[in-house]
């Protein structure tokens, strides 16, 4: 019989944003799609994968590169953000994370976001959301913020994240939730225990195995399991 795997306890959670808190991905999937045809091209699966996580000029400069598309990146950014605009600023939350902050925020657990959008992008996304971002103790928006100097999957914005709570946590207090392999990896090499709540269309077996715990859904979460408070049933009825 195969042993359970081991968590070590936590006291701070940081959640990346796009495709982990809030559903962006298969907006942003449909835009670089159309791009790309405007240009007769085709968007291909495996890119979408290595562009998940990443700072957004990155993210164009590789899309660009890939494709051979005649845009320099504040070109196609600008396109994005003419095709997105109004769909950003109706996005929905993803499965879970409702409850699943107002359990943290019931208990008093610290929490930020960071996210590789910009700042701007930040905003857009979440003007409509206010309640449920009003309890993060900070967010770092890595496309705009000056102290990080690499996007995921560097470990710089994670490692900034951490560092701005007020408390100052060691990294390996710190338990982040990620939906892209860049992210993952971004959150294991910052020292991180990391809850990939991957997209199946684009997350790799590598990613996989440098996350600490897999789920399908936020809604599978068990706090308990890295030292956090548990649900309590009697709290919500």
């Amino acid at each position: 019989m195969s042993q359970s795997p081991v968590f070590k306890p936590v006291t701070h959670v940081i959640f990346d944003m796009d495709g982990t808190l809030i559903d962006t991905e298969s907006i942003h999937k449909k835009t670089y799609k159309k791009i790309a045809a405007e240009y007769g091209k085709e968007f291909p699966d495996d890119l979408r994968g290595k562009i998940l996580g990443r700072q957004e000029f990155d993210v164009a400069a590789l899309i660009i590169d890939t494709l051979k598309i005649d845009l320099t990146p504040r070109e196609f950014l600008d396109k994005v953000n003419a095709i997105e605009s109004e769909d950003l600023t109706k996005v929905k939350l993803m499965p879970g994370v409702e409850d699943l902050l107002e359990h943290f925020r019931r208990n008093s657990v610290p929490m930020a976001v960071a996210t590789s959008s910009s700042m701007s992008s930040y905003r857009m996304k979440t003007s409509h959301l206010q309640d449920c971002f009003s309890v993060f103790n900070h967010v770092v928006t890595g496309a705009s913020d000056p102290e990080v100097k690499h996007g995921k999957p560097a470990p710089d914005i994670f490692k900034i994240c951490a560092s701005r709570f007020p408390d100052n946590p060691l990294c390996n207090q710190c338990l982040v939730f990620e939906d892209s392999s860049n992210g993952v990896t971004a959150a294991a090499a910052a020292g991180m225990q990391v809850v990939m709540v991957p997209d199946f269309s684009s997350a790799d077996s590598q990613s996989r195995a440098n996350a600490t715990l897999v789920l399908d859904s936020l809604e599978d979460f068990c706090p308990e399991m890295f030292g956090l408070p548990p649900y309590s049933i009697e709290l919500y009825l």
